[in-house]
């Protein structure tokens, strides 16, 4: 039951699909070699010189399990409302990995490698659709535009912002963004900045709550991120000019030691108020370009060389002492796996990655096919004018029916209920403005239905999330019919066992063996402490252990000597702690106290051999179950692909 996840790979050759050809097949059902050797490739890492025999193994492996697969789905198991449950909540969990453009992820990761490797120094114009008495007056809002359109001609950017922009740090920044780079700003906003060229302004943009104009300022070579420590000598709320004076004079004092050479991190520990870097001796996450105000931004990168300590200098928290840890400068290097991986993370977690649905509606028209049927536009909105304001559906005469079709997308009916439940759920501008246009309302509409058809038939447009979903099910299938045929048979039938282990009894012996309790820790130094606490007092061993149950899992029992961790080829002695076992992939150890020694080999008893018995009787039961089923669904593999596949190089 263990081998779910070694089987997996095994499973995967069921759901792929592919043009290449027909390696063997079983009752009528074909299975593509291409299939199999992917299959192969992913389970066979270390191929070794007797390719044809590993090939040959992985065969017979692989035709069992579609085998049983098969058998699976002839008994209907694919309709049990457990697999059924279990595969619909896998496709709510990994849908948003495949909804969208599967070459978008690539096209958004190489725009924003160029994008990383310049910061742009942006200024901003915000125009807001409300007054300041939070009323919307978007009329109001154009006219200023206007205005601005005029002057920005004739006067600076910067200037300009200062007497229109409706941002409220427009009147002490002028709309001045500082440098910023990829992933600093809202995807929208970046494309303006990066789409717009050094000394010009950007077209203006509508969002939901007014106009926007950016301003590229300049450009400079990206300059990375900074690892940097920092002391904040904070301000109290209501700090009078008193208070704010004196902790002025504390920052230039502790600046004045800490250039004769005061250990910053003590410093930090004393006197910092910022409590989250406190925790780790003042030191920052990475800080990237824009991510701070001007003053900060501007202190951190006036910091030239690892190890350097910056002037106080004042924000609206209060004063600040940086220190320089290091610099990690920009990859310019699109061939840097690293770094273009991160890329790709980033783009999954920003807000760009929701702006890539319109090949979605490219690939319904293409594939689905999408029609308009129905009545017309104008006898539709007729009657929808009246419903939409829950009042009797009009006008007189109309031979419009709430169960007409509208819309049809492959072989799916949308009808006009639907189009009224939508419209009154989505009629009104996102600013709440006004209604929108019928014909805004209907491009809209025909846009989610567009969008809902794919994500219902996923599995239609996106091979690898077909993939995914087959393999799953079919995991799923070969793990019920398991359970049923083989294990809790062989786990269950007593009078079969016992009858087996009198059969095979000689063949279920100790080798040289010995009582012992394993203790697996999670990390050295647990193992450590537990292994000096029970080395003091070993019959107190279960006390120390529970003590550390989140950390350490004690197994005792009768173990054979190569079983038992640290030994090597020594004997084990009783009453004595063997050495500790380092895994060092993830720090986790094993060490064992020995109770008692078994020098000779010995018979095990029923109890003791019990689970050998079973994985014996589990064999038997399924040797003879694949005969039943090779009768069923007869094997017959095209020998010449195969001599072909022999000779292939993996994928």
């Amino acid at each position: 039951m263990k081998t779910r996840l070694m089987l997996t790979g095994l499973l995967l050759a069921s759901c792929l699909t592919s043009q290449a050809q027909t390696l063997f097949t079983y009752g009528g059902t074909k299975a593509d070699a291409a299939e199999f050797l992917r299959a192969y490739t992913k389970n066979n890492n270390a191929i070794g010189a007797d390719k044809a025999g590993s090939m040959r193994e992985y065969l017979d492996l692989y035709i069992n399990s579609r085998l049983k697969i098969r058998e699976a789905f002839a008994r209907g198991y694919d309709t049990l409302p457990q697999i059924r449950t279990e595969v619909e909540n896998l496709r709510v969990q990994i849908i948003e990995n495949y909804i969208n453009d599967p070459e978008a992820i690539n096209r958004l990761t190489r725009e924003a490698f160029k994008r990383s490797q310049k910061d742009v120094h942006a200024a901003h114009i915000f125009l807001a659709f409300r007054n300041t008495g939070g009323i919307a007056d978007t009329t109001a809002a154009y006219a200023k535009l206007q205005q601005v359109l005029k002057a920005l001609p004739k006067q600076d950017f910067l200037s300009v912002a200062q007497q229109y922009s409706d941002d409220p740090s427009a009147k002490t920044n002028k709309g001045d963004l500082g440098f910023v780079t990829a992933f600093t700003l809202p995807y929208v906003f970046e494309n303006l900045v990066y789409q717009t060229a050094v000394g010009q302004h950007s077209r203006v943009y509508r969002s939901g709550a007014g106009y926007h104009i950016f301003k590229n300022i300049g450009e400079r070579k990206a300059l990375g991120k900074m690892k940097a420590q920092q002391i904040l000598l904070a301000f109290p709320p209501d700090a009078d000019q008193a208070t704010r004076n004196s902790i002025k004079s504390l920052a230039d004092s502790l600046y004045g030691q800490l250039k004769k050479g005061a250990d910053f991190t003590s410093f930090v520990n004393k006197f910092s108020n910022d409590y989250i870097s406190v925790n780790t001796g003042g030191t920052m996450p990475d800080i990237s370009v824009g991510q701070f105000d001007q003053t900060f931004e501007n202190n951190v990168w006036s910091l030239k060389k690892d190890g350097e300590v910056g002037k106080p200098f004042m924000t609206n928290h209060g004063w600040h002492i940086l220190k320089r840890i290091s610099v990690k400068p920009v990859s310019a290097d699109s061939n840097n796996t690293a770094y273009m991986e991160q890329l790709r993370m980033a783009v999954k977690n920003d807000d760009r990655w929701t702006t890539v649905r319109d090949f979605i509606y490219d690939e319904v028209v293409k594939k689905a096919g999408v029609k308009r049927v129905g009545p017309t536009d104008a006898a539709l909105w007729a009657f929808s004018d009246s419903l939409l304001d829950y009042k009797p559906a009009g006008p007189a005469g109309s031979k419009v029916k709430m169960e007409d079709v509208l819309l049809r997308i492959g072989k799916t009916d949308f009808n006009v209920e639907d189009w009224i439940v939508y419209s009154r759920n989505y009629r009104f501008k996102p600013d709440r403005s006004g209604v929108k246009t019928y014909n805004e309302l209907t491009d809209e509409y025909i846009k989610a239905k567009e969008y809902d058809y794919y994500r219902n038939n996923l599995e239609d447009f996106n091979a690898d999330f077909r993939a995914q979903m087959s393999e799953f099910l079919d995991g799923n299938l070969f793990f019920e019919i398991m359970q049923q045929e083989i294990w809790n048979k062989a786990q269950t039938d007593s009078a079969s066992l016992l009858a087996l282990y009198q059969k095979r009894k000689e063949q279920y012996n100790w080798k040289p063996s010995a009582e012992a309790v394993i203790f697996f820790c999670n990390d050295e130094a647990v193992a450590k402490t537990l292994q000096n606490q029970i080395k003091q007092q070993p019959t107190e061993w279960r006390t120390f252990a529970d003590a550390l149950v989140e950390k350490v899992v004690a197994d005792s029992a009768r173990y054979e000597w190569e079983q038992l961790p640290g030994i090597g080829n020594t004997t084990p002695k009783e009453k004595t702690l063997t050495p500790l076992s380092v895994n060092k992939q993830d720090n986790s150890a094993t060490f064992a106290y020995i109770f008692k020694v078994h020098p000779q080999a010995g018979p095990r008893s029923f109890a003791e051999a019990k689970g050998l018995v079973i994985n014996d009787q589990q064999s038997l039961l399924e040797e003879a179950w694949m005969a039943e089923l090779k009768k069923k669904y007869p094997v017959h593999i095209d020998q010449q692909v195969w001599e072909e596949l022999l000779k292939k190089k993996a994928p």
